[in-house]
Order: C-alpha cells, then sequence, then structure tokens
C-alpha cells in the first residue's frame, strides 16, 4: 500500500567500471532477488524487476570499446540471474543522442543485443536533437517506431536469440582482448596524462558549455550553475561528448579501437584481421560497434582538432599528435576489418552530407578556434565589452556547429 504502481528499478551503473565487477552485476541481483521481504515486494508486482545501464560515465571511465563489452557482457550476467529467479527482466537502456553515450540507430542497437536481454520487454531514453530527429512529425515518428518494434519482435524470436548467442560464443574471447587493449589506451590519454585535463580545458569550449544551461543538470556533479571550467572528475558527460564534438575530434566515440586491432593482429596475424572481419559481417554487437565508430571517426577532422588543441600550447600539440595517430590506426582498422576503400563507403548519402557540411563548419571553427585564442590568452579584460562580445561570438559558434555535425551531447 502506498507503493507506486510500477515495476522496481535496480541501478547499478557503478558496476561497469572493470572487468572485475563484471560478477557483481549477476551476484547482487541474485542476492536482490533471494530477499525473502524483497522477494515478496517483487511477486506483489507479478514478479516484474528493471535494471537500468549507463552509457555514458561507463564510456568515460573505460573508453568505447571496453564500455561496450562490458555492458554487453553484464547484460548476459542479468539474463542469467534474473532466469534463475524466475522472474521478468527488463533492461532499461540510458542511451543518450551521441555514438560516446550509447547513440546511433535504435533498431540496430536492439538486434545487437545479447541473447534473452530483449525477450519482448524493451525500455531505452531518447535525449536532445534525437528527439527532433526521430519524432519531429507524424512520418519520422511512425517510421522510428515501426523501427524500434520491428527490430523488437526480432530480437524476442529463438531464433535470433540462437543465433546471436553462437555468434557471440565465437567472437567473445575477440573481444576479451580487445577490450582490455582499447581501456588501456584510453585511459593512458585521458585519466593517465598529467597534463591531459589542462589541455582539454584550454582547447575546447568546455568553459562555456558549461556555462550554458542546456540540460536538466549542471555540468558538474556536487555543483550549482556555473560558468567554471569543472574538474575531469567530476564533469558529466553530457558536456564532455559536447566538448569533443564542437572541436570535430568525437574521441568519446572510438579512441582506443585502433591499439585494440593493432595489438590484436600483433598476436594472431593476419588469421586474426580475418577473424574480425568475419565478427564485424556476422556478429550483430560486435557490427554494431565497427559501425558506429565508423561513423565518429568518419566526422572527425584530425587538422581541425590539431588548430584547437594548439590553443594548448606544446603539451597540446603532443595530444594533437596522438589523437592523430590513434585516428589513423583506427581508420585502417575500420578498412581492414570491412574490406571498404573509404569510410561510410557502406553509407553514401551520410559520406555526401558531411562533405557538403564540411566547408562552413571549418568555417564556424575558425571563428571559434580565433574567438576562443583571444580569450585564453586574456587580450580582452573581465567585464569589458570586446569580452563580452567574443563570449557571444563563442556561443554562437557552439550553436552553429553543434547544428552541423548535427551533435551535441
Amino acid at each position: 500500500a502506498g507503493l507506486p504502481a510500477r515495476e522496481p528499478a535496480l541501478d547499478i551503473v557503478p558496476l561497469f567500471e572493470s572487468a572485475e565487477a563484471l560478477t557483481s552485476a549477476r551476484a547482487i541481483l541474485a542476492a536482490l532477488l533471494a530477499d525473502p521481504s524483497y522477494r515478496a515486494h517483487l511477486r506483489s508486482r507479478g514478479d516484474r524487476q528493471e535494471v537500468m545501464l549507463g552509457y555514458s560515465d561507463s564510456n568515460k571511465e573505460s573508453g568505447y570499446v571496453a564500455a561496450n563489452w562490458l555492458l554487453y557482457r553484464a547484460q548476459e550476467q542479468l539474463v542469467a540471474a534474473a532466469g534463475e529467479a524466475g522472474i521478468t527482466l527488463t533492461i532499461f537502456h540510458g542511451r543518450g543522442g551521441a555514438i560516446g553515450r550509447g547513440g546511433g540507430p535504435a533498431h540496430r542497437a536492439v538486434l545487437a543485443a545479447p541473447a534473452g536481454s530483449v525477450a519482448g520487454r524493451l525500455k531505452h531514453t531518447e535525449q536532445g536533437e534525437v528527439i527532433a530527429a526521430r519524432y519531429s512529425n507524424a512520418q519520422l515518428a511512425l517510421r522510428s517506431l515501426d523501427q524500434t518494434v520491428s527490430a523488437t519482435l526480432l530480437a524476442s524470436t529463438p531464433e535470433h536469440d540462437r543465433a546471436v548467442a553462437e555468434a557471440a560464443r565465437q567472437g567473445a574471447a575477440a573481444m576479451d582482448e580487445l577490450a582490455p587493449a582499447a581501456r588501456i589506451a584510453y585511459r593512458a590519454l585521458v585519466w593517465d596524462d598529467p597534463s591531459f585535463e589542462e589541455v582539454f580545458a584550454a582547447a575546447t569550449p568546455i568553459e562555456q558549455i558549461a556555462g550554458l544551461r542546456l540540460g536538466s543538470r549542471p555540468a558538474a556533479r556536487g555543483s550549482g550553475p556555473s560558468a567554471m571550467v569543472p574538474s575531469l572528475e567530476t564533469l558529466r558527460a553530457i558536456p564532455w561528448v559536447f566538448a569533443w564534438t564542437q572541436v570535430r575530434a568525437n574521441l568519446p566515440a572510438w579512441y582506443g579501437l585502433g591499439t585494440a586491432v593493432e595489438a590484436y593482429r600483433a598476436r594472431h596475424g593476419k588469421a586474426g584481421l580475418r577473424r574480425l572481419g568475419r565478427l564485424a559481417a556476422g556478429w550483430p554487437f560486435f557490427r554494431v560497434l565497427v559501425q558506429n565508430a565508423e561513423v565518429a571517426l568518419a566526422r572527425t577532422e584530425p587538422g581541425i582538432v590539431a588548430r584547437h588543441l594548439a590553443l594548448a600550447g606544446t603539451e597540446g600539440e603532443r595530444v594533437a599528435r596522438l589523437l592523430a595517430a590513434e585516428h589513423e590506426r583506427s581508420v585502417r582498422a575500420i578498412l581492414e576489418m570491412t574490406g571498404q576503400t573509404a569510410l561510410l563507403d557502406g553509407i553514401p548519402a551520410l559520406q555526401r552530407s558531411l562533405e557538403v557540411r564540411a566547408p562552413y563548419l571549418d568555417a564556424l571553427t575558425e571563428i571559434q578556434v580565433e574567438a576562443l585564442g583571444r580569450l585564453r590568452a586574456g587580450t580582452a579584460g573581465d567585464g569589458t565589452d570586446e569580452r563580452a562580445e567574443l563570449e557571444r561570438l563563442v556561443a554562437l559558434t557552439i550553436s552553429g556547429i553543434a547544428a552541423g555535425v548535427q551533435g551535441t551531447g
């Protein structure tokens, strides 16, 4: 009595920060379901349990490849725990609009889910510009819902589950090698490089983004609205991804992939690379992982990134070289696995769209870099009309670039 008439929800986002925590997903859910009081409560709700997966902070913590694989394995563990307890599991996917926050085509993501994790029940978030892109008119909304419902029905069939389970069995060993290698490469830059946080603050418009009231929460945890640059530790995932989108780097959606594939090829030779190619063709999870990274890499412009990072001086230039090298490795890995000659050869409409938008985005970038450079150099005094005008100019370029790349965070 007095309890809301909804399924109990369990948020286990913190579990996905390391491979060692993977078994905790199953253990915690199993322990919760074994508690007599909680199980009685659950029984009164029809033995239905909801568990939310967080894509944003998992990615910010461990990088694109590792976060996606850990989330996949965690879903397998949750399905097993729910099956053992005889309860109906609904997995709530807390996806953002950007690829670095779990975004991408929804129907592909549903079909790429682990065996047994859909079972006719799906819940996921739609955020930001994704709402306009998918639901701004009746025809778009109907098409989007058609695709998601269709994928949900297909992903709930025994035939699909058997095929996905077999593909995962064949590919798990490869991902168990790729994910740690990618995570190490990502953390070496983002969390272990002593200059990275300072470079990030100087080279991106994160200060201005943090001052914009774009979302429902402040840019950093434990703070109110502020134009101060948050620490990397407290910075929320939305402004983190948005800042990298602005400088055309899209780092959260691919960094570490190239290093991981190179390490795998070094251990397994050409046969290993062919194995990854077969996985990209036949395993929905790996195919979506590769396709989404391909889109992010195609949207990345190392030359533009270098212009921004130069604002951070010699350390920024050093980071720019690291990003350019990893971008080259990652592009090469995608092309080798897919057999394409260029990124997005399989999606010519998007390929052409990026080509058409690039000149306008490049012009906006030049304006943003120039304005940020003058602000960073302190040539405009605090409280002066010139500084206010520069801040307004940066805000306008942020809006323009977001519209041009069709993404925020």
